[in-house]
């Protein structure tokens, strides 16, 4: 059963602060812990890398399944020898999933389109009635760049999905154009040159949401505070359709901030689920401030009256589901369905403590690069667990 009333503690679209007061990497309850699974070889693609993952969906957010095939968008990239080397080299692809198998199609993008000299995690709507898809993603770095920056652009891009019996491809017209700017009032301008995993500043992972409530469509994103005295300072931004086109787009305050204690809301998204609105979030328990509680690498969230809140960390603490103390990188970025079912990539099932992994070729050994099991979450107002 979900609820369907909260005490809201500010006015709709004020910025909800992050803390993660009561955190623990170890001390979490048993319906917030995923289940541990094995490495499987024989899962993963040949010849490819395969991690962050998201549906192509319709307007009220259930999955497009053209030809009765549930097609998805995932970030690709060549097997090498380190895996960490994939997200130079990403490429968004489509992905079927037939019978519980997983097929890696054509890219979402000709050669030479792309804003970025790789392309970062997004999400996409279908319209069935012309079969166009729009395509947000996030741009990193710029196509043609000598060396690899980490600047990061919000993009989207429209193409016609075509199939070809059960295979899947993208085709013309690829109308493209920069969905987002950043104001560096609310969100930082991203051009960094350099920089580290889990350090590096956030303009990313455009998220689509259109309210059943009202009609109006927004924009989630990843971004980072500017201004900020502190080195964790990510939070979620929000954007507004100027009108049903999604050809424009209104800046609004972040929806959620985590200054001073996390560094990056990966992936937001929201779903509305018993007349509730449920923003989610991927994060890892190295982007926590070493000084606040660090919670595990996992599934975070919270819920409010409104796609703009004011928010409640779910659970009291925002921790809806954590990687298993024993394989504490199991798996990432994670994304809830509709339906609460919850999907992922294997990341590095089985592994303990990163220092196993510290040569290359234990990396390589370990890393899944193919989509992890599923699981499904069971929301009952301001609590979650695992189903």
């Amino acid at each position: 059963m979900v609820g369907s009333t909260l005490d809201p503690a500010t006015l709709p679209g004020a910025t909800t602060r992050w803390t993660g007061e009561g955190l623990s990497r170890t001390a979490i309850a048993a319906g917030q812990r995923i289940p541990a699974f094995p490495l499987v070889p024989a899962r993963r693609i040949r010849g490819i890398d395969l991690w962050d993952m998201w549906p192509i969906e319709q307007a009220d957010g259930t999955p497009a399944a053209p030809g009765g095939v549930p097609l998805w968008l995932a970030l690709t990239a060549p097997c090498a020898d380190d895996p960490e080397a994939r997200h130079a080299v990403a490429r968004i692809r489509l992905v079927s999933e037939r019978k519980g198998a997983w097929h890696v199609h054509g890219p979402a993008m000709p050669d030479g389109l792309s804003a970025g000299s790789r392309e970062w995690s997004g999400s996409a709507l279908f319209d069935p009635t012309t079969s166009i898809v729009t395509l947000f993603y996030t741009a990193a770095g710029r196509r043609g760049e000598t060396g690899t920056s980490f600047e990061q652009r919000l993009f989207q891009v429209r193409f016609r999905l075509v199939l070809d019996g059960d295979t899947p491809r993208a085709e013309a017209p690829y109308d493209h154009r920069e969905s987002i700017v950043a104001d560096d009032h609310w969100y930082m301008v991203v051009n960094q040159r350099e920089g580290a995993a889990g350090t590096i500043k956030a303009l990313g992972d455009p998220g689509l949401f259109r309210d059943p409530a009202s009609g109006r469509q927004y924009l989630l994103f990843t971004g980072s505070k500017p201004g900020s005295a502190s080195a964790w300072n990510g939070v979620i931004g929000v954007a507004e359709a100027v009108d049903d086109t999604l050809s424009a787009w209104r800046l609004r305050p972040p929806l959620v901030s985590a200054d001073g204690r996390n560094n990056e809301l990966e992936r937001p998204h929201l779903r509305h689920v018993g007349g509730l609105y449920y923003l989610f979030w991927s994060t890892q328990a190295k982007v926590f401030a070493p000084d606040g509680p660090i919670g595990p690498t996992g599934l975070y969230g919270m819920v409010g009256p409104s796609p703009l809140g004011p928010f409640t960390p779910l659970n009291g603490t925002g921790l809806v589901a954590a990687n298993p103390l024993q394989a504490p990188f199991q798996a990432y970025s994670w994304w809830v369905m509709q339906d609460l079912r919850v999907t992922s990539f294997a990341d590095l099932p089985e592994v303990a403590t990163m220092d196993s992994v510290a040569e290359v070729a234990a990396r390589r050994r370990h890393f899944g690069g193919y989509p992890a099991p599923w699981f499904r979450l069971e929301l009952d107002g301001a609590h979650s667990r695992i189903a």
